[in-house]
C-alpha cells in the first residue's frame, strides 16, 4: 500500500496491479472527457482515471489514494452543470462499470442498484418490474444515478415525487478512508439513530462515496395525458397551478412554465419540432395529469380543468396530446430549451427556488432589474414551476461578443441571488454547487448552518481529499477563474 511519501508512479502502479491496466488510463486523449463538463466552464486536470468494476475496489483506490495523500474526484456520466466533477489534480475515480441491479421487491417497492447503472436503465428495471422510478432528467440516457444523488438533482417530476433525496432509502458509501459503510437497509421506518444517508445524498462527492442505493418504487400510470398551455403571463400560470392542484390534487405529475423566447428559440433551433399553437403568448406552460388507477381518463380531467381556467380567463389557447407520440412532442418542446439555448449565443445561469407565493413577484423583479443593468439583454426564466425551481437564464444581447458577455456572470449573479435572498429563496435549487456558486454559497449561507457543513467536511475528510474545493472549502485558496 502506498503512504504519503510514495509517488504518483507507485501509486498508479498500485491501482493497476489491483484493478487491471486497462482500469488505470494516464493517455490524454482518455483523460480529456473527463476533465470537463458540458457547459466547458472550467477544464482540470488529472493523473488517471480509475475504473473500479466492485465496490472492493472502490474502498481500495480510495484507501491507497488517502495513503499517498493524493485526492479524488468521483464522476458518474460527468453531466453536472457547476464544475462539480472537474477534477483539479489527483484521481478521477469514475463509476462507470458499477452498472448491476442487485435486487428487486415489487412488493416492498423497492429496487437496490449499483452507483454507475445510467438512469434510464434504472427507469427500464423498474418498468420491467411492473413499476415506476420517477426521476427524470433531459440528460438521463447518459446521467449515473450514484451522480444524481450525490447532487440531489431534480428533475422533471418533482412535484408529485420529490427531489432524489426523497426517493432513497438507503445507501452504500466509501468514506474518505476508505472503510465501507453498509446502509442499504430496504426500511420505510428506520429510526435507529441518525439518518446518515442524508449526510450523503447532495454532497457532491465531498463527504463519500455513494457506490449503491436502495430506492424506493411506485405503481406504474395507467393514464397519462400531456398540455400544452398558452397564457397572458407568468402569474396567470401560477393561478392555473394552483387551480390544477386543487382539481387533480396529486394528479397532477409535471408543471412547466416558459416564457415566449424560449418557445421561439426551441421553434428557430430545435430538430424535429412544431409550433403547438396557432398563436403567440407571453407565456406558456406544459401540463401533465397522471394516475395508476384502472378507468381513470386523465385526458377528460385535464379537458375539464383546462376549460373552466379558460372560462375564467386564465388560459388563452391549449394543446391536448392525443397520443403517447403526441404527447412525447409537446414534452420536447420543453427538454429542448436548455441545449437550444447555445444557438443564441452566450447564456448566464442561474438555478433558483423560491418560495411559490413569491414566484410572479421574482420573475418580474429579476427580469425589470436584469433589463435595465443591460439593454437588449434577453431573459429566459425557464423550469419546474410547480416547486419553485426557475432556471433564470440571461441570453446575451444580438450581436454582443460571448465573452464580454460571460464576464458579467458575478455581476448578474449578485443581482439576482440577491433578489432570491430577500424573497427567501436558495441560489442552488437542484444543479449543486460545485465551483461556480462555492463562493456565493459561503456568502449567502446562515453563519451558524455554514460552520456546521465545513465541521462535518473536516470530520469525515480531515485531509480535504473527496472532491476538494468543491461545495465547503476547506483551504482559503480561490475557485479557478471562469475561462471568458
Amino acid at each position: 500500500m502506498p503512504d504519503a511519501s510514495a509517488s504518483p508512479g507507485s501509486l498508479l502502479a498500485a491501482l493497476a496491479e489491483r484493478l487491471g491496466a486497462r482500469h488505470v488510463r494516464t493517455d490524454p486523449a482518455e483523460l480529456a472527457p473527463h476533465l470537463v463538463e458540458s457547459r466547458g466552464l472550467y477544464r482540470g486536470h488529472a493523473l488517471a482515471v480509475v475504473t473500479p468494476g466492485t465496490t472492493e475496489e472502490v474502498a481500495f483506490a480510495v484507501r491507497a489514494c488517502a495513503a499517498a495523500r493524493v485526492p479524488v474526484v468521483a464522476q458518474g456520466g460527468n453531466t453536472g452543470l457547476v464544475g462539480g466533477g472537474v477534477p483539479f489534480g489527483g484521481i478521477v475515480l469514475s463509476l462507470s462499470r458499477l452498472t448491476r441491479l442487485r435486487a428487486v421487491d415489487p412488493l416492498g417497492a423497492t429496487m437496490t442498484v449499483e452507483a454507475g447503472m445510467i438512469l434510464a436503465d434504472v427507469q427500464a428495471a423498474a418498468e420491467a418490474a411492473g413499476m415506476l422510478f420517477p426521476l427524470s432528467w433531459a440528460a438521463e440516457g447518459t446521467a449515473r444515478i450514484g451522480g444524481g444523488l450525490a447532487t440531489n438533482a431534480g428533475g422533471l417530476a418533482v412535484l408529485a415525487y420529490g427531489n432524489a433525496r426523497d426517493l432513497v432509502l438507503g445507501l452504500e458509501v466509501v468514506l474518505a478512508d476508505g472503510r465501507v459503510w453498509n446502509g442499504l437497509k430496504a426500511l420505510r421506518k428506520n429510526n435507529a439513530g441518525y439518518d446518515l444517508k442524508h449526510l450523503f445524498v447532495g454532497s457532491e462527492g465531498t463527504l463519500g462515496i455513494i457506490t449503491a442505493a436502495t430506492l424506493k418504487l411506485f405503481p406504474r400510470p395507467l393514464s397519462k395525458t400531456v398540455g400544452f398551455v398558452g397564457l397572458p403571463s407568468a402569474r396567470a400560470a401560477l393561478a392555473l397551478f394552483e387551480r390544477l392542484r386543487a382539481g387533480a390534487d396529486r394528479g397532477l405529475t409535471a408543471f412547466e412554465y416558459m416564457p415566449r423566447f424560449g418557445l421561439e428559440m426551441v421553434l428557430r433551433h430545435g430538430i424535429g419540432v412544431r409550433p403547438p399553437l396557432a398563436g403567440s403568448h407571453a407565456a406558456y406552460a406544459l401540463v401533465e395529469l397522471s394516475s395508476p388507477r384502472p378507468g381513470a381518463d386523465t385526458r377528460a380531467d385535464l379537458e375539464a380543468l383546462l376549460a373552466e381556467a379558460m372560462e375564467a380567463g386564465l388560459v388563452e389557447d391549449a394543446a391536448i396530446g392525443g397520443s403517447a407520440a403526441q404527447d412525447a412532442a409537446l414534452w420536447r418542446l420543453r427538454e429542448s430549451l436548455p441545449e437550444v439555448q447555445k444557438a443564441e449565443g452566450g447564456s448566464i445561469k442561474h438555478d433558483v427556488s423560491v418560495p411559490l407565493s413569491r414566484l410572479a413577484d421574482f420573475l418580474e423583479e429579476a427580469t425589470a432589474a436584469c433589463e435595465a443593468e443591460m439593454p437588449g439583454l434577453r431573459p429566459c426564466p425557464f423550469g419546474h414551476f410547480g416547486d419553485g425551481n426557475i432556471h433564470f437564464n440571461l441570453t446575451q444581447p444580438v450581436g454582443m461578443e460571448r465573452a464580454a458577455f460571460l464576464a458579467q456572470w458575478g455581476r448578474f449573479n449578485g443581482i439576482v441571488h440577491t433578489i432570491v435572498e430577500r424573497m427567501g429563496g436558495s441560489i442552488a435549487a437542484e444543479h449543486g454547487i460545485g465551483l461556480i456558486k462555492r463562493d456565493e454559497l459561503a456568502r449567502t449561507a446562515d453563519p451558524v448552518g455554514f460552520d456546521l457543513m465545513r465541521r462535518l467536511k473536516a470530520a469525515l475528510d480531515p485531509h480535504d481529499l473527496l472532491n476538494p474545493g468543491k461545495v465547503v472549502a476547506l483551504s482559503d485558496d480561490p475557485p479557478p477563474a471562469l475561462p471568458v
